[in-house]
């Protein structure tokens, strides 16, 4: 029964990576049967290469997610370096978990509320410093043809990403040890962390960079809200080809697919090139001298949480702004019509959302914990690179083929695969989530009570389960959220006949009334953190329950 799980396991999240690369790479060759298509030939990547503006877009997506990935990298060390040893690393980690849970789209739109034209920036440049602004053809950080305010907001959007990867890193090197040796050379802390743990930590975040990179060259739903338009990123210059009603297009957009595919694996080899140069090729500097540089990270991280809390303020205000005219920091006239008006036709999407992400969380919940104990009690296993591809490769790239391979087997049930794929693109978080609590666990307690006469089953569910209770509800809460946030699979295996409060709000946001798009970011930023909330609050709730009954039963003794 063990083994059939993990086979079941093996063909929900596993599989269908197979037809995802091959229905991809078929459709760029113009072989897509369900179309009526089935001479193989050029032909799609023939119309990519005349499409004017398309090199553009390539390097415009190369640019946003390189320097995207070692900004975020740059601020995640200097948070480290300056707060990882001091007083203040525990409000660091309180902060956290709020910032994790804030989705991408929800993190874009307020970025626009702040830093568009007319966003709160300018209104306070205007009224503090008489500096006027252009609303008209000045794109400041929304849509600037350059892409600097997309580049800028994953940055910070992917830093906490990177922190949370970086506590498990630095808890292995022994920092306290490396540090008094440092100190015995006569190097200063700043320099111990650049000369001494930067190394260390860069090789072993390696695949951190990889989910970065890999979803800041796919980004859609981000690149709709803050990229350019003319021309787009490659990522939403191939969304848009997807829904050309020309269906005879469609090897174009998946000859697109597949160069998105291989710059993201090119990015990958050059996160590979830049690690080995920094510490193996090229490594004088670790040693040229006792010099080093004190990185500004109690000011990035300030930075970057004070942006993220002025934002679900920002949307409040904006869901009640009735009249808002620019340059004014405060609305003139507030009310509650726009929640009144919208919560009929809100109400469907938002039960839409908590039950996916429900459904979705729980199912990955489940196929994680078959994963993780049956590579906690066998040697041959799917390695974890293969359950992580699903994070590393462009959505776009696996979402072709996955709609073509859908086509052949049932074209009517989008509402199983929506939700397929939503566990698909959760699953690799869940068991990353899993994976570092269950390798730290200690297996004399259940080796313990099985000497005692317990069943495996009783033993699992009474004893590992219990000690990783913490683990399990942080994972759960984990999958719900990345349910939450997926963009691309709802649209494209849904058909568009499904809709979320992210396919909602990133479509508001293109042109639409703030305070509706305000609206539907509040929802979509609280859900999150609800779910975590209530995993924290469930945790706590057991604690304290078995810490009675512990209680009770040393009182119980002491009385008998």
């Amino acid at each position: 029964m063990f083994r059939f799980s993990y086979l079941l396991f093996i063909l929900i999240v596993i599989v269908p990576i197979i037809p995802g690369f091959g229905g991809v790479i078929l459709s760029s060759l113009s072989y897509v049967p369900p179309l009526d298509m089935h001479n193989v030939s050029w032909l799609g990547y023939t119309q990519l290469w005349a499409w004017t503006g398309w090199i553009e877009s390539l390097a415009l997506s190369f640019f946003s997610a390189l320097t995207s990935t070692y900004l975020a990298a740059i601020f995640c060390f200097s948070i480290l370096q300056q707060l990882w040893t001091s007083q203040h690393w525990a409000k660091v980690e309180g902060l956290l978990s709020p910032l994790l849970a804030m989705p991408h789209v929800a993190f874009a739109i307020g970025f626009a509320f702040l830093f568009a034209p007319t966003g709160i920036i300018a209104r306070l440049a205007f009224q503090w410093f008489g500096i006027e602004v252009d609303t008209q053809s000045s794109a400041w950080l929304v849509h600037d043809p350059y892409a600097i305010g997309l580049t800028l907001a994953l940055a910070l959007k992917e830093t906490p990403f990177l922190l949370l990867m970086s506590l498990p890193i630095l808890q292995q090197l022994n920092l306290k040890r490396s540090q008094q040796i440092a100190a015995s050379l006569g190097y200063s802390p700043q320099e111990a962390w650049l000369k001494i743990v930067f190394p260390q930590w860069l090789k072993k975040m390696r695949f951190a960079l990889f989910a970065v990179i890999a979803y800041g060259v796919s980004v859609v739903d981000v690149a709709l809200i803050l990229g350019p338009n003319n021309p787009p990123t490659l990522a939403v210059l191939v969304w848009q080809w997807y829904n050309d009603p020309d269906l005879n297009l469609i090897p174009r957009a998946s000859a697109g697919a597949v160069v998105l595919f291989l710059l993201a694996s090119g990015l990958m080899l050059l996160v590979i090139s830049i690690e080995k140069s920094l510490t193996r090729w090229w490594p004088t500097w670790q040693f040229s001298g006792r010099f080093g540089w004190k990185l500004p990270g109690s000011l990035i991280f300030s930075c970057s949480a004070l942006l993220a809390g002025l934002m679900v303020p920002l949307f409040i205000l904006w869901s009640v702004a009735q009249r808002w005219r620019f340059p004014d920091l405060l609305p003139s006239k507030l009310s509650l019509n726009f929640w009144q008006f919208e919560w009929a036709n809100m109400a469907p999407t938002l039960f839409n959302s908590l039950c996916l992400a429900l459904i979705t969380a729980s199912i990955s919940l489940g196929l994680g914990l078959i994963a993780q104990e049956y590579k906690a009690q066998r040697k041959h296993v799917i390695p974890d690179y293969l359950i992580a591809l699903p994070m590393l490769i462009p959505q776009l790239s696996l979402l072709f083929g996955l709609q073509i391979a859908s086509l052949y087997l049932s074209s009517d049930g989008y509402l199983v695969w929506v939700l397929w794929a939503h566990v698909f693109f959760a699953f690799p978080f869940v068991y990353l989530a899993l994976d570092g609590p269950w390798q730290s666990y200690n297996q004399n307690f259940t080796n313990t009570s099985l000497s005692l006469g317990k069943s495996p089953v009783a033993t699992f569910v009474t004893v590992k389960i219990r000690i990783l209770l913490p683990a399990l509800l942080y994972a759960w809460a984990v999958g719900a959220s990345v349910s939450l946030a997926q963009y691309l699979p709802t649209l494209m295996l849904g058909g568009g006949r499904i809709a979320t409060m992210t396919t909602e709000a990133v479509a508001l946001s293109s042109g639409f009334d703030r305070r509706v798009t305000a609206i539907y970011a509040i929802l979509q930023a609280i859900l999150p953190f609800l779910f975590f909330s209530a995993a924290l609050f469930v945790n706590r709730l057991t604690q304290r329950k078995h810490s009675m009954s512990f209680k009770d039963n040393n009182l119980h003794d002491a009385l008998t």
